[in-house]
């Protein structure tokens, strides 16, 4: 379908971080390639990093680049979380990205343009976007990239702002599966991720809100809501999100990116793999959220080294300033020919896609796990911050993964407990379960047909909710 003879135009609005930019714009390219025009908004840096748009889709999406303010504390720099030196500059981040985006979105809208926008697609963070948008006339849609176990534990959306039936006002709210839930899980927050999670998630902070609350107001304000996620894999959750939401919930696939084809400075590794027999290889990343200690990157090393098997490790510095030898004494050597630690940036699709990778240590951020599930690999979950507590207990529920053991007081980890859940899902009989799964799941999420036919789906009921608004006006 020519975007100028009955496609939609399409506004998306992602939060700056790696794990959101990196998604919508494959979604963009996923709406694009069925025909619609899609306006994509970023910042300089994230766009000449993140963003590459196919020569073949050019004309069908525009990355609009949005220069963000000046905002006290924040690095002269930075324009994504991973460019943040600490968490507590998160608020100084989202202060620019309102200011910017709101001022670019009302502009746009305002624009005298052909082809109109027909629909304003938003992350959680544009939490003020449904009330711009509804003052020009154009509907928004929550584009969740997070999964429906993790939404639906929290309840409803004044549930978030810590109002309503189902509000959780301290942390030990946080640690039980809620009553609501009507079907047998083990979804919620161990004690310290609740602690740990409560204030930043729950309390209004610099930027002037919670995070509960943007995400509350993002879901309220929409039309309808699209879950990165598929009935393979979550039906009962979709059912009761759509329950507590009062509105469309609709899948839209989990939209895997394709294997990188830059694998510029990686050569060597691919080669490394190439020697290994089928399944056999553990790659372990953990996101570029998270910002691991030495001690805990300690940890892992060794438990990387006790398990025994072969790995590849998409090393990151540790946050609290020590530099690569905070890696224990001795131990690139010890694992010399049958570990590799490779720092800097890494191809991850392009290693997950390979044959001899058979299992993915992660720290169970949904982008993570859409790439594991569609390539077929066995889980080991070791969640650090944010939702991937929830996404771990329900990934355990489903038996497509396992949780590494933590203490229930701290949430520390020894190495022997790495070593442990490796070898349970690599060597052990259990592993043999999860892996028949994950291999089923890929089928679903690994096919580009079925994750482009969820994002048809999606497309169908915008453009159906398009039609009656308009029918409507007509008839009134």
């Amino acid at each position: 379908m020519d975007t100028m003879s009955g496609g939609m135009h399409v506004v998306m609005l992602p939060w700056l971080a790696f794990g959101h930019i990196l998604p919508f714009t494959e979604f963009a390219k996923r709406v694009a390639r069925q025909g619609h025009r899609v306006t994509l908004f970023s910042t300089p840096r994230n766009t000449r990093r993140l963003i590459d748009i196919p020569e073949g889709l050019a004309a069908r999406i525009r990355v609009v680049d949005i220069t963000l303010p000046r905002v006290e504390r924040l690095p002269e720099h930075a324009e994504a979380s991973f460019d943040l030196p600490s968490d507590d500059l998160r608020p100084c981040l989202r202060r620019a990205y309102d200011a910017a985006f709101q001022r670019e979105l009302s502009r746009l809208l305002h624009e005298d343009q052909t082809p109109r926008p027909d629909w304003v697609l938003i992350d959680y963070a544009a939490y003020w976007a449904p009330e711009v948008a509804a003052r020009h006339g154009v509907p928004c849609a929550f584009l969740s990239l997070f999964g429906a176990a993790a939404l639906g534990f929290f309840g409803t959306p004044d549930a978030l702002t810590g109002t309503g039936e189902h509000a959780k006002t301290e942390p030990a709210h946080f640690t039980v599966v809620p009553e609501y839930v009507p079907f047998p899980t083990t979804v919620c927050y161990r004690g310290y991720e609740a602690r740990e999670m409560f204030e930043p998630g729950m309390v209004p902070d610099d930027s002037g809100v919670s995070e509960g609350y943007r995400f509350a107001k993002s879901i309220e304000g929409s039309q309808l809501v699209g879950i990165r996620s598929s009935v393979e894999i979550e039906p009962e959750w979709l059912q009761l999100l759509g329950q507590l939401y009062q509105k469309p919930v609709i899948p839209v696939g989990l939209f895997p990116p394709p294997p990188q084809q830059n694998i510029s400075g990686h050569e060597e590794t691919l080669r490394w793999l190439d020697g290994h027999a089928p399944s056999t290889v553990v790659y372990a990343a953990f996101g570029s959220e998270a910002k691991l200690t030495s001690a805990q990157l300690r940890r892992i090393a060794l438990g990387l080294e006790q398990s025994g098997l072969p790995f590849v490790w998409a090393f990151r510095e540790p946050a609290d300033g020590a530099d690569g030898c905070c890696l224990p004494e001795g131990f690139e050597e010890r694992v010399e020919g049958r570990g590799l630690v490779c720092r800097g940036w890494v191809p991850q699709v392009r290693f997950l896609a390979h044959g001899s990778v058979g299992g993915f240590l992660t720290h169970a951020g949904w982008n993570s796990i859409a790439e594991g599930l569609a390539r077929g690999v066995r889980l080991v979950l070791l969640p650090l911050i944010f939702e991937q507590g929830l996404n771990a207990r329900h990934l355990v529920d489903k038996k497509v993964g396992v949780e590494v053991a933590r203490d229930e007081q701290d949430g520390s980890f020894a190495a022997q407990d790495i070593a442990a859940a490796l070898r349970k899902v690599m060597v052990d009989d259990e592993g043999e379960v999860s892996g028949a799964k994950v291999r089923e799941l890929a089928q679903v999420f690994g096919d580009d047909e079925v994750n482009d036919q969820c994002v048809r789906d999606f497309l169908s009921h915008l453009s159906e909710y398009s039609r009656k608004k308009k029918d409507n006006a007509i008839a009134v």
